[in-house]
């Protein structure tokens, strides 16, 4: 059995929930069995991003026996005369490496979770960002608004979750880590404290921030959200300043969580030892699923633990359940589900309250549907996957900020 064809898609999800677009993989082996991946964040349009994706299967993945998982890996983290982490020809990786494992899954006639170490976990524990009902003009702001958050928090517990994530905090700005003005942390400590006071203790809260700000602006927004008992902060400083977000974590009570812009074990070995105790890889990004899985297991040498970060199509989603049901170091799930993420599979992903069962189906354990995917076609040099705010933002320009949301 040969890694023989690659095909790929940009699809554009309807709404944007989950990116601007989704980067698509399909695999085939020379005996004809199909293996999809899906690709997070590679950071040039879509065209292009697909591109990459060909060009670097034709380079080191044909022809490859499918269980030469590792020495592809190497082969790609080493392109360029680069071995070293990668963001965007890791993401370009992982894409193929979760269409190879859906491979082997077939092949094996198992899922993938029992090449991975076998099944740990009978169900697996998920959450979601507080997204809003609709997309109108008109529709509540459940990201800035905290009486409209704490209402949509509610709503999200009566469908069986038990956690929910926001992120008050933004804009988000290209210009690295900023100090928050009085209002963001006014607005912050707010929203979270109307979740908690409408959720009590029927729910976790996850506290994003996405990397916007100095350390001593972190240190004094955790310190106000630290009474409302988050269960974690979120990538507090840019990803590219562990020593500040180090600092972060000896100053908060708050476990802190980071990990969806790293990559490659190098790069979670660096936060696990600068005491981030929550890590979240994304396995589109990561390195694929075997790095994750690798990724999982340094987590268990810190005490710490693993929760995926979703923000793209369900492929990776499914890819990055088979790690969670094999890791004993798993603590919960990213979850993103709309009527376009169950229009791409033929049979959509599964939750009972809040949570996902075990599947038993071989490989991802999911079928692509391209008609659904052809018909939501990328325009050449569109929006990227996800993109900052390109204005430059200072600590008390509230008007500014407002008329940027």
């Amino acid at each position: 059995m040969k890694l023989a064809d690659i095909k790929t898609w940009v699809t554009v999800p309807p709404g944007g929930i989950g990116g601007s677009f989704w980067v698509i993989v399909k695999l085939t082996t020379d005996d004809g069995i199909e293996g999809i991946g899906e690709c997070y964040g590679i950071p040039v349009s879509g065209d292009v991003a697909c591109a990459m994706v060909e060009d670097t299967f034709q380079r080191f993945i044909a022809g490859e026996d499918p269980h030469n998982v590792e020495a592809m890996f190497r082969r790609v983290y080493s392109a360029g005369f680069t071995q070293r982490p990668d963001v965007s020809m890791m993401a370009v990786f992982s894409g193929i490496e979760m269409a190879v494992w859906d491979i082997l899954g077939k092949a094996h006639d198992v899922p993938v979770y029992q090449l991975l170490g076998g099944k740990f976990h009978d169900r697996i524990r998920t959450y979601t960002y507080l997204y809003p009902k609709d997309l109108g003009p008109d529709a509540p702001d459940v990201y800035h608004d905290g009486d409209a958050a704490a209402e949509r928090a509610l709503e999200y517990i009566e469908m069986g979750f038990t956690a929910v994530k926001q992120d008050p905090a933004g804009p988000y700005s290209f210009q690295g880590g900023r100090e928050l003005s009085m209002h963001e942390l006014s607005r912050s400590e707010y929203s979270v404290r109307r979740i908690r006071e409408a959720v009590g203790d029927r729910a976790d809260i996850l506290f994003g921030s996405h990397g916007q700000m100095t350390t001593c602006s972190a240190i004094r927004l955790a310190k106000r959200i630290e009474p409302y008992d988050p269960l974690w902060f979120e990538e507090p400083c840019p990803p590219d300043q562990m020593e500040a977000i180090a600092k972060v974590a000896s100053a908060t009570s708050i476990p802190v969580a980071c990990g969806e812009r790293l990559t490659t074990k190098v790069e979670f070995h660096q936060a696990l030892k600068a005491g981030v105790s929550i890590l979240q890889p994304d396995i589109g990004r990561s390195g694929g699923i075997w790095e994750t899985k690798k990724i999982a297991v340094l987590a268990e040498l810190f005490n710490a633990q693993l929760a995926p970060h979703i923000y793209c199509g369900p492929i990776a989603h499914a890819a990055a359940a088979q790690v969670a049901f094999s890791s004993p170091s798993f603590l919960i799930l990213e979850t993103i589900q709309t009527e376009f993420h169950d229009a791409i599979l033929h049979k959509p992903l599964v939750w009972e309250a809040g949570y996902m069962p075990v599947p038993t189906e071989p490989g991802l354990g999911i079928e692509l549907n391209e008609e659904a995917i052809e018909a939501q076609p990328y325009t050449t040099g569109g929006r990227l996957h996800l993109e900052m705010c390109q204005t430059v933002l200072d600590s008390n320009n509230q008007k500014k900020i407002t008329e940027i949301e």
